[in-house]
């Protein structure tokens, strides 16, 4: 009988001193750790620059160049939601005053936009709450204020496979060449097709449309009229990682009688149809 109790009392006691040893094991997170989990990778901001050149810089149907050829470029920066850079393009207005009356004295050479924002996930939607400042520091005519500043309010979802689509609303209190509160508001679509070859195509489109509620406005953008449309739809070829060709057509349904005959076809103004051919390259 005194055997039989030491080995029941030796066989509790292992079992005692084994729970006691394997205590540490277990808090220290072999079965589920009582101690704060390790702290997430802080996100590294990442960084990317692009240059082009286009045979015509257009910007929301109208020309900047006078048809004429531009050389662009940019750099971004992305820190998880936020964004921010910079982008720049070669310009052609003319100056202006002379070749068109309704104008006060234009004379750029240069466009920088500086933008900053962030893009927030919420379910399937991608949003983008930004601010872009326009700025042309070659202006130097007195009579015109080009620099403007536009707010934007965007979101995009997938709606198939490869396939996108977005609307992104733009208001600038007072708009390019102090013609008033502008909203402009843009729908776009995009659809990656087969890749064949070294080449990865994409179909593009866009129609937008665009408001103000002053007099000058529609002497200097819409030709009378207080808005327009504008559209765009095109081919972009991406190829060698890196770099990329986009062919696009562009339009507008401004009235080219209205207060100017030949509006869109001036030698200021462009707003007319027009093919457009951008090779890209981005680091």
């Amino acid at each position: 009988m005194n055997s039989r109790l030491h080995r029941i009392s030796g066989c509790a006691a292992l079992a005692l001193a084994g729970a006691v040893l394997a205590s540490p094991a277990v808090a220290d997170g072999m079965r589920g750790s009582i101690k704060d989990p390790p702290k997430p990778e802080a996100r590294r901001c990442k960084y990317s620059a692009n240059v082009a050149l286009t045979t015509d810089y257009v910007f929301r149907g109208f020309s900047q160049t006078s048809e004429g050829p531009a050389i662009q470029g940019g750099f971004d920066a992305t820190c998880g939601i936020f964004y921010a850079g910079v982008w720049a393009s070669s310009l052609d207005y003319l100056g202006a005053t002379d070749s068109h009356p309704p104008f006060p004295g234009v004379d750029a050479s240069i466009e920088i936009d500086w933008y900053a924002g962030i893009k927030p996930v919420t379910g399937r939607i991608t949003w983008d709450l930004g601010v872009i400042y326009y700025t042309y520091p070659s202006n130097v005519e007195p009579l015109s204020e080009l620099n403007y500043v536009e707010l934007k309010v965007g979101g995009s979802a997938a709606i198939w496979k490869d396939g996108t689509l977005g609307v992104t609303v733009y208001y600038s209190p007072d708009y390019m060449m102090e013609t008033g509160n502008v909203w402009t508001v843009e729908t776009t679509f995009s659809q990656v097709l087969p890749k064949f070859g070294m080449f990865t195509p994409s179909f593009s489109a866009l129609i937008g449309y665009q408001k103000g509620n002053d007099l000058a406005y529609r002497v200097m953008a819409g030709n009378g009229d207080d808005n327009y449309l504008y559209w765009n739809v095109g081919l972009t070829f991406g190829f060698l990682e890196k770099w990329s060709l986009d062919l696009r057509y562009w339009d507008t349904n401004i009235d080219n009688v209205g207060l100017a005959a030949g509006f869109c076809k001036g030698a200021v103004l462009q707003c007319d149809e027009r093919f457009v051919a951008t090779l890209k390259f981005v680091n």
